[in-house]
């Protein structure tokens, strides 16, 4: 066991508004039992959206309709955005069909595959917010901590190449997400009718008797786990502020390496904000991950910094005190040392596509999905096909990491009947659109999410029609770079691992950055700040011709941009700005 040489501390300071809101909340009760059956308003107040955030949901408003309700002397069209927790990216057919149901009877009828691999429904009223909390809960589904400053829902591997380890793994991460869930009770109160224990005691910001591992002030700000199995990066592992690697052996799991600090928000302008990539710290084996995820977690609750939410994350928290502090305070808070890290590899951060065969005469179908919006159009109707495969799947939904769906577990009779559905539809072939297509991600930004600066889910789309022209002209439609939009930099698209990204400045601008590894093992780094799209493609068309014709066997563009000087590499997070 190391010991700790370092007297670790928290940041100094008045408290940030949002650790009052936590202790004064009883517990995340607040007052939103009473505001939700409030009339007057479709919304709510502050503090208690801040509450709702760990009860799986924000308070947001449609901005397309902003001026016009204003002229009309309206309050803004709040509606509700809800997030599913879903360990690892798993759905029943029968759970799909409720989603499905709930986003039609109470959502905008649209559903949105998410990069933490769950659902998420937008355009609920608030009168209609207990009715779908139920109905997801009635198919065994929750929304407990989807949000919030807890551990958010814990990503793994949906499709990987080791297929007969997968459901092991996924079974590690499904008890990482339900263990790691607060353990007070005001969720079920508020939305499933549970009576309140009587004498419910007043909060003691030092006393974690209720909430024996967040404590009655929770975590400085949210905290995310993901699970990969190599080669396959396809969770961004190093995005994470805990990832757990899978490390296989003559076919059998022996345990996990250990990654710790990644996090790729920040603030435009801001440089003590940036981006980070989580380091490996050593290995445990699969009984262990609990204890090192408990451990890593009250560190950052007592060490994180809770008067600047911007530098609250843990990556922070990691950079202030040291990576090897960081490390010797976990194995004493264990009482053992982690073991030295076992070799892996990974090679890629994408997904597979079409069909894929995996264990037990078992098939895996990965359809693209645009943005990751389920919906029907005119000449495209996603949402009415995949509802007719979930009315005769046997097998189970995957969500993935890069916002597509897997079809997954069919059986070799089932699986002409899902083809057939798959072909009456038209649903999209991955082979007929361009590598940078399919490696695409996109932030839902406008018009419903606050923060948005730029558009991203609605633009990316015809933005890459553009590009497409540029790919086709140079002879790299099948090549796979990765594209990521996101509307602002708090980076829900994780588009600092993007080889090409945008991130949104003002409307129609955009921060463009390059150099990001294929493989999501290193950063890229701004190329151009506050650009148009005139401007975008006419960069893009000197850097993909110049790949084209310069490139070395087998290189990625990211590693191009880098090997000839059109941007430096990012080691790490504290250079990410120069």
């Amino acid at each position: 066991m190391a010991d700790s040489k370092v007297e670790l501390k928290a940041p100094e300071g008045k408290p940030d508004d949002v650790e009052r809101i936590k202790r004064e909340s009883n517990y995340l009760r607040g007052s939103l039992k009473e505001s939700m059956l409030e009339r007057i308003s479709a919304g709510i107040s502050d503090d208690d959206n801040r509450l709702m955030k760990f009860h799986g949901s924000y308070l947001q408003d449609d901005r397309d309709l902003r001026l016009e309700r204003l002229k009309q002397k309206l309050e803004p069209a709040y509606q509700f955005m809800l997030r599913v927790r879903l360990p690892g990216g798993i759905s029943t057919p029968e759970q799909w069909l409720v989603m499905d149901d709930l986003a039609t009877k109470y959502g905008n009828g649209t559903l949105k595959l998410t990069t933490r691999m769950t659902f998420q429904m937008h355009g609920i009223l608030k009168w209609n917010m207990k009715n779908t909390m139920q109905g997801i809960n009635n198919a065994l589904m929750d929304t407990i901590a989807a949000c919030g400053d807890v551990n958010r829902n814990v990503m793994c591997n949906p499709n990987p190449y080791q297929s007969e380890i997968h459901g092991e793994v996924y079974e590690w991460a499904k008890k990482l997400s339900d263990d790691l869930l607060p353990k007070t009770r005001a969720y079920h109160e508020i939305w499933l009718d549970e009576e309140q224990v009587a004498g419910t005691p007043q909060v003691d910001p030092n006393e974690h008797e209720a909430e024996p591992m967040y404590g009655a002030l929770y975590l400085p700000r949210k905290f995310k786990i993901g699970v990969a199995i190599p080669p396959s990066n396809d969770v961004d592992i190093y995005s994470q502020d805990l990832g757990f690697i899978a490390v296989v052996e003559n076919d059998k799991l022996v345990g996990f390496n250990v990654a710790i600090g990644g996090g790729l928000g920040m603030s435009h302008g801001d440089e003590s904000t940036y981006p980070q990539l989580a380091k490996v710290i050593g290995f445990c084996k699969p009984e262990q991950i609990y204890d090192v995820a408990y451990q890593i977690i009250t560190i950052q609750r007592d060490y994180g910094n809770r008067s600047v939410r911007k530098n609250a994350r843990f990556k922070y928290t990691v950079d202030r005190l040291g990576l090897e502090n960081v490390k010797a305070e976990l194995e004493n808070r264990l009482g053992w040392s982690l073991e030295e890290t076992r070799e892996f590899t990974f090679d890629n951060n994408g997904d597979r596509y079409g069909w894929v065969k995996g264990v037990k005469g078992k098939w895996h179908f990965t359809l693209f999905v645009e943005g990751g919006r389920i919906v029907d159009t005119e000449n495209y109707k996603l949402m009415t096909a995949l509802r007719e495969i979930a009315g005769i799947h046997k097998g189970d939904f995957r969500l993935t990491a890069n916002q597509n769906v897997i079809i997954a577990n069919v059986s070799s009779q089932k699986k002409k009947h899902i083809n057939d559905l798959i072909e009456k539809y038209g649903l999209i072939d991955s082979e007929k659109i361009s590598g940078l297509r399919r490696s695409s991600m996109a932030c839902v930004a406008l018009p419903t999410c606050g923060l948005a600066m730029a558009e991203a889910e609605r633009y990316l789309p015809t933005l890459i029609d553009k590009i497409d022209e540029i790919v086709d002209a140079n002879g790299l439609r099948n090549e796979e770079i990765t594209i990521r939009m996101t509307g602002c930099p708090n980076s829900c698209g994780r588009p600092s691992l993007g080889e090409i990204a945008f991130i949104g400045k003002a409307p129609g601008k955009y921060n463009m950055y390059l150099g990001a590894a294929h493989d999501g093992s290193r950063l890229n780094k701004m190329y151009r700040e506050n650009i148009g799209e005139a401007e975008i493609l006419r960069e893009l068309g000197g850097l993909l011709s110049s790949y084209a014709k310069e490139r070395e066997n087998g290189e990625h563009f990211g590693d191009f941009v880098i090997r000839t000087g059109v941007v430096k590499a990012t080691t790490d997070g504290t250079n990410f700005h120069s």
